[in-house]
């Protein structure tokens, strides 16, 4: 298995169909965020740029302030490792997975996220690295000689005939023993690294339930179970540590107040460069990552092993949310952790001005894709006979495939207007990635 990482990210020409099939949902009780109203003032493309840049600042700002309430509930946990403070982390994790799905519209467009982002958000990963994992049933990638490192257990590993010391565990060890021995399944930090340490493996395949890791893997003396418990809280304090300090350095770039930073140099660029990387950006997160790498690979592959968030089952929540992203940038309107909403001039006000019909089809196209994306929220926490991500896609669940195959249409059909749009707005040859999918 491997990470999908910036560095060696195949981009290719996109040639969609002009008219994707459209796909009728039903109305469901998870809740839409339909594009807000069209402006009926004039906006320039440098307000639309501006207020793009805004909306990072905020989402990367929601972003950090929720890792620093994990921060907070890790703490809590350390001191006093019960099944209380356990469950009280992994909800702070599962909240801070909302701002930062979201913020990953911003990725494509914009090299300083997408150089950066490998060490927050890699997957899958070979989690025989961090710590102990189930003998029998374990998937790693062939030849990975990190696969059983085992860094919680030992003082020193080897890999690739390279010895490190790992008798101290630091945010900066962490950062440094990614992709160690040149495998990208060798990933030591960031928030699949977190999830690992807070859910365990998750051994149930197909069935219903995640990782079911005790607290007491977190206790002191002869209450520990599978040994290395102080080391195992080292670890999963400096991840957390270093996801706050990435995020920190991240916001920065984003921030008004902050000179020589990146948010500085895309105002810097005439208009239409920002509007193509908002556009590429978006593009690129819908259809080449979203609908293929994090949902066509797993399901054609019947592959629990390409699942996103794999040990904590909010795999549906991580694409939910990667949605809403996309179409936070279109819409130009953020739900703030706080409640508040952040709206400004968007890429549907601009598109308006140009060609109203086409504004409309793709603000449907983007509910549509929410509606989809939501039906995979709605069955997964369904209160009866709920089905996670990972059942979805078992072999023979005709109706977890529908489900993710009217999402990836969506996306697909979404996409298609996302690049009309690009023309209508002067960014001729968007070509979004598709990660060498086909669709």
């Amino acid at each position: 298995m491997s990470y999908r990482s910036a560095s060696n990210r195949p981009t290719f020409s996109l040639s969609l169909i002009a008219t994707a099939m459209a796909i009728p949902l039903s109305l469901t009780a998870v809740t839409t965020a339909s594009a807000k109203d069209v402006n009926t003032d004039e906006v320039t493309s440098q307000q639309v740029v501006n207020h793009y840049a805004d909306l990072a600042y905020a989402t990367y700002t929601d972003a950090l302030q929720a890792a620093k309430n994990l921060d907070a509930a890790i703490d809590n946990l350390l001191a006093d490792p019960t099944t209380e403070t356990l469950k009280a982390a992994r909800l702070a994790w599962l909240q801070a997975r909302i701002p930062y799905q979201q913020s990953e519209a911003f990725r494509f467009g914009n090299p300083v996220v997408d150089d950066w982002e490998g060490q927050l958000n890699a997957w899958p990963l070979d989690e025989g690295l961090i710590d102990y994992v189930a003998q029998e049933g374990y998937q790693h990638e062939l030849g990975n000689a990190g696969a059983t490192a085992n860094i919680i257990a030992s003082k020193q590993i080897n890999i690739g005939g390279e010895t490190i010391d790992v008798s101290e565990i630091t945010p900066e060890l962490l950062a440094s023993l990614n992709e160690i021995g040149g495998s990208e399944a060798n990933v030591a930090s960031g928030y699949h690294a977190i999830e690992f340490l807070l859910w365990g493996q998750d051994l149930n395949g197909y069935q219903s339930g995640a990782g079911q890791r005790p607290a007491s893997d977190y206790a002191k003396g002869e209450n520990c179970t599978n040994g290395n418990c102080d080391r195992r809280g080292d670890y999963l304090s400096a991840a957390s540590s270093l996801l706050i300090s990435d995020l920190e350095w991240m916001t920065n770039q984003w921030s008004a107040e902050s000179d020589n930073n990146y948010r500085q140099e895309l105002l810097a660029e005439p208009a239409e460069e920002g509007l193509r990387r908002m556009l590429f950006g978006i593009g690129s997160l819908s259809l080449g990552e979203l609908a293929g790498e994090r949902m066509k690979v797993a399901l054609e592959a019947n592959s629990y092993e390409d699942e996103h968030d794999c040990f904590s089952d909010n795999t549906h929540n991580s694409h939910f949310y990667n949605g809403q992203g996309i179409h936070n940038i279109y819409s130009g309107h953020y739900q703030r952790l706080d409640g508040t909403a952040l709206d400004g001039p968007s890429l549907a006000d601009l598109l308006s001005q140009q060609n109203a019909e086409l504004a409309e089809t793709l603000n449907q196209q983007m509910d549509a894709s929410m509606m989809a994306l939501g039906e995979l929220k709605k069955h997964a926490e369904a209160d009866e006979s709920p089905m996670a991500f990972d059942m979805m896609i078992a072999p023979g669940n005709d109706t977890g495939a529908t489900l993710i195959n009217n999402a990836i249409m969506a996306l697909v059909n979404q996409t298609g207007s996302i690049e009309k749009a690009a023309g209508e707005l002067g960014v001729n040859s968007l070509a979004p990635d598709t990660a060498g999918h086909n669709f």
